[in-house]
């Protein structure tokens, strides 16, 4: 797509043609060039690769998560790609927050009312692996956080954690 194409098309159709061209593609670089939100993008991704958990289901869907033993927490912003493994501690909400402690390097406090959508990400990345992630979105259609199932030594899904990730697909749509 040149220049020219992404100033006369609109915004969304600026983020299908960069998707059609590279469907393995990083949501957030898309939305970025695209100028659009990751969750415009998201949405653009074909039914199979993405499930919609409606945000009342956030402390049912982070209990859930909670129970899978290490996950890898991500958080990409513009300025920052930040992963750490570790088990989600159950939260209890307060002071507007859900608050999460415990004996992990995962911790604090989440905005959880700003939650506006939880997606169940199930696509394949650059390198040709299934990467399967639970992404929880704001009401600016950005990505809070996501929670995916890490790997073994040798790349591979951990099969518990993808058993659960499956699971999840009918436990809470």
């Amino acid at each position: 797509m040149t220049t020219a194409d992404m100033t006369t098309q609109a915004p969304i159709d600026v983020a299908r043609a960069l998707l059609a061209a590279k469907p393995d593609g990083l949501i957030e670089a898309v939305a970025r060039e695209a100028k659009v939100s990751t969750r415009d993008v998201l949405e653009l991704l074909p039914a199979e690769q993405r499930l919609l958990i409606a945000p009342e289901r956030f402390e049912d869907v982070w209990k859930e998560l909670a129970s899978w033993g290490t996950v890898l927490f991500l958080m990409h912003t513009p300025d920052i790609v930040l992963e750490v493994e570790g088990h989600l501690p159950v939260g209890s909400f307060g002071h507007g927050y859900y608050n999460i402690h415990g004996d992990s390097p995962i911790g604090g406090h989440i905005k959880a009312e700003n939650c506006r959508g939880i997606y169940l990400v199930d696509r394949s990345t650059a390198q040709g692996r299934r990467a399967c992630s639970v992404q929880f979105f704001n009401g600016a259609g950005e990505v809070m956080f996501k929670v995916f199932v890490r790997r073994d030594a040798a790349r591979e899904l951990l099969p518990d954690q993808l058993t659960r990730f499956e699971a999840l697909k009918t436990m809470f749509v």
